[in-house]
């Protein structure tokens, strides 16, 4: 793989309220990686302008707008209407919404903004699906709500790199983002299903969410160069 399409598979989460903060990230990280994730904090703290300010300033860099949202349909809809307006690439909804909120996710946003349907957080295990009330295997659960993001005309599907085969072989036409990506020797943090940035890629992931190795890392950038040379050279 050239370096250059392994660039583009990679997202870092700007997982920061601070609005300077998550810029200069961006700045840094801008022609290292293909695309910058807005979750929960930054854009709660600051609002769709957060995503517009940052393709404004670097358009090489595309946004990875993760709402996991999760409502009655006119909500979503709602929501998605809104989303899409700030030129955000991608954005996340519950696959466990079921097909006709999924569907409705699509069908607002159109040509606009491609949706995600997330299937099982890499935070939880099956422990914590079952403390939540899931009588389903993980692994069933997450083939479940890959068949509904299909179903739905999703355009991808946000899972760990366990389960990646079992999503492929029910949604083969979905990209594929994975987070919980640790390199070697990482600390695995809140996550609890991991893979290495070569064994996703091994596995048929289409992009890889890799947050703290970088973020936090002295030097992000090289952080960040580190694992796009893991990608590339994985799928030699």
């Amino acid at each position: 793989m050239q370096l250059a399409d392994a660039r583009r598979r990679l997202i870092v989460p700007l997982d920061l309220a601070d609005r300077t903060q998550a810029i200069d990230l961006a700045q840094r990280l801008a022609g290292h990686v293909g695309l910058v994730k807005v979750g929960l904090e930054l854009f709660v703290a600051h609002g769709p302008s957060i995503v517009t300010d940052i393709r404004e300033r670097h358009p090489e860099l595309e946004v990875f707008l993760d709402l996991k949202l999760h409502d009655i349909p006119n909500t979503m809809r709602g929501a998605i209407r809104s989303a899409k307006r700030c030129g955000a690439r991608f954005i996340t909804v519950h696959a466990g919404s079921g097909v006709d909120h999924l569907r409705a996710c699509v069908e607002e946003a159109a040509d606009d903004i491609d949706v995600l349907g997330v299937t099982v957080l890499t935070s939880q295990d099956a422990h914590a699906c079952k403390e939540a009330g899931h009588t389903r295997d993980l692994a069933e659960l997450v083939e479940m709500r890959a068949v509904c993001a299909r179903e739905a005309g999703c355009s991808g599907l946000v899972c760990s790199g366990l389960e990646l085969a079992r999503v492929q072989a029910v949604a083969p036409s979905l990209c594929r983002v994975v987070p919980g990506i640790r390199p070697a020797g990482s600390a695995r943090g809140d996550q609890q299903r991991v893979m290495t940035p070569a064994e996703a890629v091994r596995a048929d992931a289409s992009y890889l969410v890799v947050g703290r190795p970088i973020t936090d890392a002295a030097d992000p950038v090289a952080a960040a160069d580190a694992i796009v040379d893991e990608i590339a050279a994985a799928d030699r």
